[in-house]
């Protein structure tokens, strides 16, 4: 039987690591988040000589400091699985600063294997690295990789078992010196933890010490939760430190730790260990391309047109493959129509499962398209520019240069969807940015709610169409900008994360690793999103349709029937009988079908809340509609048909257009203020769940679900009274 070895891949960001792990795994791997938190966790199996390695792939970092989830994850993961090995990634180009987070993992006690990624790249910039003596000068195995292509993982897994089985089960931080300063309270402290044995089930004594002196968030909160009084003693001793480092160094402990961990770097790679080549005097093709990508003025149109490609290329290509989705569930729904008899059961697999469902998986090729291509520019190093280049005005509302990614998915250009769009926002590392991101990213023109507006526009604006829908874009993305600056000077209060993303230099993506990637992400979305839509669209046709008129009202219409068809007989010459029987026929049918619907739950629900509606000009009927665009905004315009009673053979668009423009309650000052709500009220069920997901709390979704509507509402009702004061309506 194969010996089992744990092992994990620990890196920073655009290291290779998830690359490397690709080579590794192959299809051996399993996606999902850590428990209680949606960091995403990767793990894998590999099979070489005789052992097996199970393989956690780590969220990439570029320290263990307790600042962002991926950074508190990591570092747990160590803590707690205390797997058998670390393998960290470094990318050989930026050696000197991937060898922190080496450090810091070396200073945890636990096996460390370096894997010099991007060595070919390394070469090509002039560099060498004496491998076997920074083996040597650090004690543990230093292996030449390139993950791309494979090139030197054999002998990784080789030399990582080998190694894992001789040091398992030991112990030995490395210990660096931080300074006179430093130095006294750190043994002093190291020996209070060990006497004590202070929270030595998980943490080294040192390595703890340091942390206090770091002020790390995690370890206070553990440290006063085991033993508030011994944990204040070693608070005393680290402000007492640092008190003494300000008035004499002008600095902190943190910053002295910092400078003398880069020291011992330093002094690692010196005497030959890396060599650059000084005669080599060109500008790689990274900072060539850069000059121009990320150039003050064509930078940013270039990003436009990238972006706007992205999607032209998407809608125009998955429009044949969406079409065969479409008629797929069509074809669905006739076989059911045909086999299930007429009644309810027909009427919930029908109009409540598959038009639900299919009305949400058709989008599937669209959302497979999409995440190839934020995978190919991700993959690329195109995506780093894109949150480089918009950084500088994002932080002006508190956010940062990573948010615009999931504003661009959610359909910050045209036609996207908010559920990736937040599943996009675990990038951020910061906590505040990431929720204040989450909670505005729903304001963009998602593709669900682009047929909505697309309708009114066509209605009510039919000669300025695309200036309409320009400025509907620029609505949601103004909204997101104030709302976030709203946010993070008040509930989410807290200072601004560094933009410290690395520029990585720009390559050609693997297919293997962009339809890994993309698979991933498609697959989750089909998952979250075909599981719940199918709950709520059940749910949703219950609610118009139970619990109906009573017998007495269907009497009432039968009877009111058989008067008119009478009269009809009696008094209308017998060629135009059976048309004007037919007309009032239908006319009947739809009184019955509005009673029907105001009679239902979502009718007493839609009637109910008119007289507050009323304010931003909307009645009971566009109130169900709204209603059902929380479960889905997909289900506004069909609900909408419904609700204007068109009968259940005449809730296309183009019918429901007509409806519209012949209504007198509707204009145009009407249809701004149903546009900017429905642009910026509650996220669909569907986001709510990945809100969810993504902030680890039901209450950040629940905010997004009260504050977007109530801040939607507050500002379709200035437009539609504004407008009447000035008599636009």
């Amino acid at each position: 039987m194969a010996e089992r070895i744990s092992m994990a891949l620990a890196g920073n960001p655009n290291a290779g690591k998830t690359t490397l792990f690709n080579a590794i795994t192959g299809a051996r791997q399993h996606v999902g988040n850590y428990p209680g938190i949606t960091v995403e966790k990767k793990e894998g199996r590999a099979t070489i000589n005789g052992y097996d390695f199970h393989i956690i792939d780590l969220p990439g970092t570029y320290s263990l400091t307790a600042y962002t989830q991926e950074e508190i994850v990591s570092r747990n993961v160590l803590v707690d699985e205390r797997p058998d090995v670390v393998v960290d990634v470094l990318n050989a180009s930026a050696i000197e600063r991937n060898l922190y987070l080496a450090v810091q993992i070396m200073e945890m006690g636990i096996p460390v294997v370096l894997a010099l990624n991007m060595m070919d790249e390394a070469r090509s910039h002039g560099m060498s690295i004496d491998v076997p003596e920074l083996s040597k000068r650090l004690g543990m195995p230093v292996v030449e990789t390139v993950g791309r292509t494979g090139e030197g993982v054999p002998e990784l897994l080789t030399q990582t078992a080998d190694f894992a089985v001789e040091n398992r089960g030991k112990n030995e931080p490395l210990n660096i010196s931080y300074g006179p300063d430093l130095d006294p309270v750190l043994r002093e402290m190291t020996e209070l933890i060990e006497s004590a044995h202070f929270m030595g089930d998980r943490y080294p004594a040192r390595w703890l010490a340091l942390k206090y002196l770091e002020n790390d968030e995690e370890i206070l909160a553990n440290g006063n939760a085991a033993d508030s009084d011994f944990s204040t003693r070693l608070l005393h001793l680290s402000a007492d430190v640092a008190d003494h480092c300000q008035k004499t160094l002008n600095t902190y402990p943190e910053a002295i730790i910092a400078d003398y961990r880069y020291g011992f770097i330093t002094s690692l790679l010196k005497h030959g260990v890396l060599e650059r080549r000084t005669d080599q005097a060109r500008v790689d093709l990274s900072d060539r391309l850069d000059h121009v990508l990320t150039h003050r003025f064509m930078g940013p149109i270039g990003m436009v047109l990238v972006l706007l490609a992205v999607y032209k290329v998407t809608f125009t290509v998955g429009e044949i493959p969406m079409g065969w989705m479409e008629s797929l569930f069509g074809w669905m729904g006739d076989m059911a129509t045909a086999i299930i008899p007429d009644g309810l059961l027909r009427s919930m697999v029908v109009s409540g499962i598959i038009d639900g469902v299919g009305g949400v998986l058709s989008f599937v090729p669209l959302i497979l398209l999409i995440f190839l291509f934020i995978s190919f520019l991700e993959d690329s190093g195109y995506m780093a520019r894109i949150a480089y280049m918009l950084d500088r005005v994002f932080r002006v509302f508190g956010l940062h240069g990573c948010s615009v990614m999931p504003f661009i998915v959610s359909g910050g250009i045209a036609g996207g969807c908010a559920v990736p769009g937040v599943m996009a926002a675990r990038t951020l590392r910061s906590r505040r940015e990431k929720l204040a991101t989450l909670l505005t990213a729903p304001f963009m023109t998602c593709g669900a709610k682009l047929p909505v507006f697309i309708l009114l526009i066509g209605v009510f604006f039919p000669e300025h169409q695309a200036p309409a829908l320009f400025a509907i874009t620029m609505l949601g993305w103004a909204a997101a900008l104030f709302v976030s600056k709203l946010l993070r000077s008040t509930v989410i209060k807290g200072p601004s994360t560094p933009f410290v993303m690395e520029l990585p230099p720009y390559r050609f993506p693997t297919v293997r690793g962009m339809l890994i990637h993309t698979w991933e992400r498609t697959w989750q979305y089909i998952k979250k999103a075909g599981t719940v839509i199918l709950a709520i669209s059940v749910l949703l046709w219950a609610l118009m349709t139970f619990p109906g008129p009573s017998a007495e009202q269907h009497a009432a219409f039968d009877a009111k029937l058989e008067s008119g068809i009478a009269e009809i007989q009696q008094t209308v010459p017998a060629a135009e009988q059976d048309k004007a029987i037919a007309s009032l026929t239908a006319q009947i049918e739809s009184e019955r079908g509005e009673t029907r619907l105001r009679n239902s739950f979502a009718g007493r629900i839609g009637t109910g809340v008119e007289g507050i509606s009323q304010l931003s000009g909307f009645d009971w009927r566009t109130n169900i509609a709204l209603i059902g665009g929380v479960a889905a905004k997909e289900i506004i315009i069909s609900t909408l048909g419904t609700a204007y009673s068109l009968g259940g053979d005449a809730d296309t668009e183009s019918s429901l257009a007509s409806r519209l423009k012949s209504n007198p309650d509707w204009n145009p000052l009407r249809a701004v203020a149903l546009i900017v709500f429905i642009l910026l009220y509650s996220p669909c069920f569907v986001t709510l769940v990945a809100i969810r997901g993504e902030a680890g709390s039901w209450k950040w979704a629940m905010f997004s679900l009260f504050f977007n509507t109530a801040f939607a509402f507050a500002l379709s009702t200035l437009v539609y009274q504004g407008g009447k004061v000035l008599g636009l309506g």
